[in-house]
């Protein structure tokens, strides 16, 4: 028919092929709110095909030395890189965010995680120790745990999907991925380099769908003993239940209530920029509405500020940065995460007093202090409850240090040791002589 869109149509990518799904999911352009991609909707069927080709491609994968798996990785790398403007338009048409973020992050990031595990997969060493006495020598051994679940959320869609492939494929295990239904794109996409970087078929398998369809198959399945999950935490309890009969090992990224810690004597012109930047990153509108309700005043953005937008974005899914002042503690605003352009701003007066409130929270996964007084940044730094403190700055990342939350924030570390003990068993052998 005359003036009707073409979609882009999804497949799952299970044994080193493209396979189509029965059903599929609307996917939306969060620019114009309009519907331009079909997501498979898959279910059980798709979980054991991917099983029994992430099974069969384990025996081979695993047996390769891991000069051989990092060479691989490499070559991942490489092809990514050679496709990044590709990959940043269209991870800023599926997920949202500008096409700057995506060309200068989350893309480049991606490549790094490929590059980053091959490299670190080279350095990790064993233990020994020796038993003069009884005439035993003992030494540690590690193996890849086996067919990995992985299951990555829509706010950084490949940047965290490949987080979680990288380790786990270095380790020498195969994995079953599930990216978010809704942002699933680039995980389509990075399906069409496997078989040019040399990844045998059946060592990726990524199989798109809804949680309650295949999350909870992938999860409940008996030959998937690992489960890394990146999400909201009622999503991860669901996990954590399905999970226990079978006592699978878990990793649980999961939200977090990011204080900013800014000083008097902190760097304006430094902590400023960074500040704003780590305040508006996402997307959504309820909240505000809240916060209006518990009396806050809401200095600017939403309810204040008029949007001017093309007329082809009026439908799009956008918001103003929004500024709230005069709030609680108790206020959904500060306790809740908010995916959102949306930041409240309130006063302290003391360092005891700011690490308390910082706190008063269920979550614990990261936090930002700006001072220009040493010992106060590492006094405060030691007495936040979060897995990472940033301090003079934000998000500056060494990969080769643990990441992970606190409290509600998550179970598990992830990093270049962190991810290779995750993904792999350990065994201590003994040998008389």
């Amino acid at each position: 028919m005359a003036g009707t869109k073409t979609l882009l149509t999804l497949e799952n990518f299970i044994g080193g092929k493209f396979l189509p799904c029965n059903s599929y999911i609307d996917s939306y352009d969060p620019s114009t709110g309009e519907v331009y991609c079909k997501v498979p909707n898959s279910g059980k069927a798709e979980i054991e095909a991917a099983v029994e080709a992430a099974r069969e491609a384990f025996p081979g994968w695993s047996a390769r030395s891991p000069q051989e798996r990092a060479q691989v990785l490499v070559r991942l790398a490489d092809v990514l890189e050679e496709s990044l403007e590709e990959f940043a338009q269209a991870e800023s048409k599926d997920q949202g965010k500008t096409i700057t973020l995506a060309r200068s992050m989350d893309i480049p990031r991606a490549v790094h995680n490929f590059r980053f595990f091959a490299s670190s997969l080279l350095h990790h060493t064993s233990e020994c120790t020796h038993m003069d006495h009884a005439g035993c020598l003992h030494y540690t051994v590690r193996a890849p745990v086996g067919i990995a679940g992985l299951i990555s959320p829509w706010n950084l869609p490949l940047y965290l999907l490949t987080w979680k492939i990288a380790p786990a494929i270095a380790a020498g295990n195969t994995v079953i991925a599930k990216p978010s239904e809704l942002t699933s794109v680039t995980a389509w996409m990075l399906c069409k380099l496997f078989y040019k970087a040399g990844v045998p078929p059946g060592v990726v398998n990524i199989v798109f769908g809804t949680g309650p369809s295949v999350g909870e198959a992938l999860v409940s399945h008996p030959e998937v003993p690992l489960i890394s999950f990146t999400g909201s935490q009622p999503t991860a309890e669901q996990i954590t239940r399905l999970s226990a009969p079978h006592c699978k090992k878990l990793s649980l990224e999961l939200g977090g209530k990011n204080p900013a810690i800014i000083f008097e004597d902190a760097d304006l012109e430094e902590c400023i920029p960074a500040t704003v930047r780590s305040s508006f990153a996402n997307q959504v509108r309820s909240y505000v509405q809240k916060a209006c309700a518990e009396g806050a005043q809401i200095l600017c953005g939403e309810g204040v500020d008029k949007m001017s937008l093309p007329s082809r974005n009026q439908t799009g899914y956008f918001m103003l940065p929004t500024v709230i002042t005069d709030i609680k503690d108790e206020s959904s605003c500060m306790k809740e995460e908010i995916f959102g352009p949306v930041t409240c701003v309130v006063p302290f007066d003391s360092e005891e007093e700011v690490i308390k409130r910082a706190n008063n929270v269920k979550y614990g996964l990261a936090a930002t202090v700006w001072s220009s007084n040493v010992g106060r940044v590492h006094r405060v730094a030691k007495k936040l409850q979060c897995g990472l403190v940033w301090t003079n700055c934000w998000l500056i990342r060494e990969l080769n240090l643990p990441f992970g939350g606190m409290k509600s924030s998550g179970i598990g570390r992830e990093g270049a040791k962190d991810s290779y003990d995750f993904f792999t068993e350990i065994k201590t052998i003994t040998v008389k002589h």
